[in-house]
């Protein structure tokens, strides 16, 4: 495993919350996992907005081959977080603060209906998962540790998708979740984990305690928290 792939794949993400619908991490598709690698640099900003790379680089940064790679380009570009201009190389796209506001504008809806779905038809393997990406955010808090939380919230958004059972959500609010999670982590990230944190909180406890109507009004506490923080 090479050390970009050792870097955005933490151990406890790994294994307390492994990826839904598989048997973990090592069950994916060398695609998906090259999407997640060059995913989780986008979002950290390691592959900073704005510059331009080639399939090349990435493929050195994942170290992985070149047909996952350029099948992961091709979905990162489809949701918005690269451009790929023939002849001219891959941007990565840029971040413009006055769209965060857009994004959750945007998964406001898609996060009522998943959280509500979730809470009526998840199963109890889902909301164990649940708990435990619960369980990573409060060590992310108590550590003071950003990418944890980060983790811990794409391992929450994950098997909020497969506990709603509906992918047509799942896949609308997928890039959205990603989008904000790059806003979030360029601007906000220190000053607000443990809020952030929180909110997520009381969305997963009205999930697994089966009460949806709290859960959609949870999901909307929780847009409306990442409202307050955009510009």
């Amino acid at each position: 495993m090479s050390e970009v792939e050792n870097r955005g794949l933490s151990a406890p993400l790994l294994s307390q919350v492994s990826t839904v619908a598989t048997d973990g991490w090592a069950a994916e598709s060398l695609a998906e996992r090259a999407y997640r690698i060059l995913e989780r640099l986008i979002v950290t900003l390691q592959l900073e907005p704005g510059t331009v790379v080639n399939e090349r680089n990435l493929v050195e940064l994942t170290g992985m081959g070149r047909t996952p790679v350029r099948e992961a380009i091709q979905r990162l570009a489809w949701e918005g977080l690269m451009e790929v201009r023939p002849r001219a190389g891959i941007t990565i796209a840029p971040i413009y603060p006055p769209d965060f506001g857009k994004v959750l504008d945007a998964r406001e809806g898609v996060e009522q209906v998943l959280a509500g779905a979730a809470a009526r038809f998840g199963s109890r393997r889902d909301y164990t998962r649940l708990e435990a990406a619960a369980e990573l955010m409060r060590q992310a808090v108590s550590a003071q540790d950003v990418i944890l939380f980060l983790d811990a919230d794409k391992a929450f958004d994950l098997v909020l998708g497969v506990a709603a059972n509906n992918s047509y959500a799942a896949r609308l609010a997928a890039p959205l979740q990603t989008h904000s999670r790059r806003f979030w982590f360029q601007r906000h990230a220190f000053s607000s984990i443990a809020s952030s944190a929180a909110a997520h909180a009381a969305l997963i406890d009205a999930i697994v305690t089966r009460k949806p109507e709290r859960a959609a009004t949870a999901a909307k506490a929780l847009m409306n928290y990442l409202r307050s923080l955009a510009p």
